[in-house]
């Protein structure tokens, strides 16, 4: 299926959007080379330099991958941005009941796999927390990724670090003005002390309670 030709705005971005949607709906498969730059501008009506940034962005965002004399191969048809983009649209009460599910299944991983630098390193983020105040959302994401980095699971790390700041900002923009309660540091507290301890079921109901409370107020607003 040819290609739609690209308009004359942010013809970069209008390039990288068709050649996510060709990789989406199965026009090349993983491992197949795409056309050469060349051929893409043919196809869209751009300048090679246009494609060329567009296949560089997709190759930086895991999509494609570039081999020095053989030209450029799908890498992955699994668009994350369009994951991340799901959960930006999705509502407050869903992004949150997502996020409790992830934290309690690392929390109880980083029980059993914590190891002195990541006790180490929740402590300062605790510290950290406690000095920043009750409501630096830039220091509680900090230690809830300190948790999920505790887990020593790769997969898991690299989702939760583009998934948490996603959280944040669909929380922002479904909210609005109604204030989110104030950090409970005691939770974070029971958290850590539950990893320190090695109990994966102490620390999984720790992340619960934790988020307990921003659960029932989003619940509130919301009126689900």
């Amino acid at each position: 299926m040819a290609l739609r030709a690209a308009g004359r705005t942010s013809l970069v971005d209008t390039v990288v959007e068709q050649l996510r949607g060709q990789l989406a709906d199965g026009t090349w498969a993983v491992g197949d080379r795409i056309p050469t730059e060349h051929d893409l501008a043919g196809q869209l009506g751009v300048g090679r330099n246009t494609v060329r940034e567009a296949v560089r962005v997709l190759v930086h965002a895991g999509l494609l991958e570039s081999r020095q004399g053989n030209g450029t191969f799908v890498r992955s048809t699994a668009d994350p941005a369009a994951v991340l983009r799901g959960v930006r649209a999705a509502g407050a009460l869903d992004v949150l009941e997502l996020r409790i599910a992830l934290e309690a299944e690392a929390a109880r991983l980083a029980a059993v796999r914590r190891d002195t630098h990541d006790l180490l390193r929740l402590r300062a983020a605790l510290t950290t927390l406690r000095e920043e105040g009750d409501r630096d959302a830039d220091a509680d994401i900090a230690f809830h990724r300190a948790v999920v980095e505790a887990t020593h699971n790769a997969a898991f790390t690299e989702v939760y670090r583009f998934f948490s700041v996603q959280v944040h900002e669909s929380l922002v923009d479904s909210l609005g003005d109604h204030a989110m309660p104030a950090i409970d540091l005691a939770a974070h507290e029971a958290l850590v002390a539950a990893v320190e301890a090695g109990d994966p079921d102490a620390a999984a109901n720790a992340v619960r309670e934790l988020l307990r409370v921003p659960m029932e107020t989003v619940r509130a607003i919301v009126g689900r």
